[in-house]
């Protein structure tokens, strides 16, 4: 009989439904969960499951492994939303699995997104949970912490599922184009290089990879042969996004943060936004982004600005917060505020000069004059004596060493005169002057 070609078959279910592992030993990445004798495939295999919540990111098969669970253990599987779930209707597939249960009938109720489900729906199944009427598997993206009742927390155990890895999409991308649920059937040619940009495309994401996979089958270029030949150009025209090839683990990924880095240092806003948005216009993980302009506000700032950090730590939390698309806006006001930022890397440097000591000098004894004296011994071993409290003097200074013997009149921190580093190299300038003054009169 004459093979239906791909388009005349009828693949109106998206190609990560069809390609959803049907067993744990189709199931990829996750090893750490799920891998030869590891905690949750033990539970799995002995059938000795407890209530549960599976935490990670989106597409790393959360849902795939309860409905796993629920075939391995010969459950019955209810799902639930927290769009259409009410109370009512929770406690009603909540009484018919009591009634199940008598009739040794277990019920394994998935709650996807259960952070969406509010205070009233999770203490829903609080009861029937207790009493181990059902299997509770939540999933969700947040927190558990933070997003689930303590009541119903306490009584689940808490499984944290990693963000795959390229080597796992790719392993699923594959497999999607050799399986007869997938395009098994077809004749595909499609170039490493090419799976290797949708695999990393897809940010540890499955579902994101086989919808892009999908989405190129679709619009390849078949051939007088009936090879279906998907090109670099055709996921570029797909996606629409030629800045997407980007590999977020590679050489370019730390070309462009030097770039993002140095551009701020330069004083350069309109470079710092363009980098910026290549990086995450690529999926790179705004989060760190937003640490290395953290790191930024003090190396290359410091106390020549001391807004720069509190900006820097409320754009991170802004950026933990809101998730992208909408945390752009936060990192691009960092990076302008960076940009425009006087800049001094007096604190860096300083750091730098001393570690340099601290490595050479490790056994340097802390001064007994600034060591405390919590008992007699250390009295009467001169611990603290002739110490100097700063807050007795009217000047709240005194004339007291604090470096060890060896390192005294070394200056490590050597401010500049950019922006309010002016102020604290005046400061200094005045300390040091009243200890020279201040160390003369008492000789």
């Amino acid at each position: 009989m004459e093979q239906a070609s791909l388009f005349e078959q009828n693949l109106s279910e998206p190609l990560a439904s069809r390609m959803r592992p049907r067993s744990l030993d189709e199931f990829v990445g996750q090893d750490h969960l799920i891998g030869d004798g590891k905690i949750l495939r033990k539970m799995i295999e002995s059938d000795n499951l407890s209530s549960m919540i599976f935490w990670g990111p989106p597409g790393v098969g959360k849902t795939t492994l309860a409905r796993i669970i629920a075939t391995c253990t010969k459950s019955e599987f209810i799902t639930f939303s927290a769009v259409t779930a009410g109370i009512k209707e929770i406690k009603k597939v909540m009484e018919d699995a009591d009634s199940n249960k008598k009739l040794g009938i277990r019920t394994i109720v998935f709650v996807d997104e259960i952070h969406r489900f509010n205070k009233a729906q999770q203490d829903a199944f609080l009861p029937f949970v207790e009493k181990g009427s059902i299997i509770l598997i939540g999933a969700t993206t947040e927190n558990p912490s933070f997003e689930v009742n303590n009541a119903l927390l306490s009584r689940c155990r808490v499984f944290v599922l990693k963000e795959l890895s390229q080597e796992d999409i790719l392993k699923l991308i594959k497999r999607a184009i050799s399986d007869p649920r997938g395009f098994g059937n077809e004749k595909i040619k499609i170039a490493d290089d090419t799976l290797n940009l949708i695999a990393n495309f897809a940010g540890g994401d499955a579902r994101a990879a086989l919808t892009t996979l999908d989405m190129l089958i679709i619009n390849g270029n078949v051939k007088g042969d009936g090879t279906l030949e998907i090109s670099q150009e055709t996921l570029e025209e797909c996606l629409e996004k030629k800045p997407l090839l980007y590999d977020k683990n590679g050489e370019e990924h730390y070309n462009i943060i030097s770039a993002l880095h140095k551009s701020m240092r330069n004083s350069d806003p309109d470079a710092a936004v363009y980098w910026l948005s290549r990086m995450l216009e690529a999926g790179e993980d705004p989060i760190y982004i937003a640490r290395r302009i953290a790191r930024f506000a003090s190396e290359d700032i410091g106390l020549a600005d001391t807004n720069a950090l509190n900006v820097a730590i409320n754009v991170y939390h802004a950026c933990h917060f809101i998730g992208m698309p909408e945390c752009n806006v936060h990192l691009t006001e960092a990076v302008i505020y960076m940009s425009l930022a006087p800049k001094s890397n007096a604190c860096d440097v300083a750091y730098r000069l001393a570690s340099l000591d601290a490595k050479q000098m490790l056994a340097e004894p802390v001064p007994l004059v600034i060591r405390n004296a919590p008992t007699k011994l250390m009295k009467d071993l001169n611990y603290g004596k002739g110490y100097q409290f700063a807050h007795d003097n009217e000047d709240k200074l005194t004339t007291m060493d604090c470096l060890p013997p060896s390192l005294i009149g070394k200056e490590y921190y050597k401010p500049t005169e950019q922006g309010n580093e002016g102020r604290f190299k005046q400061r200094l300038e005045q300390i040091k002057k009243w200890k020279i003054m201040h160390k003369q009169n008492h000789k």
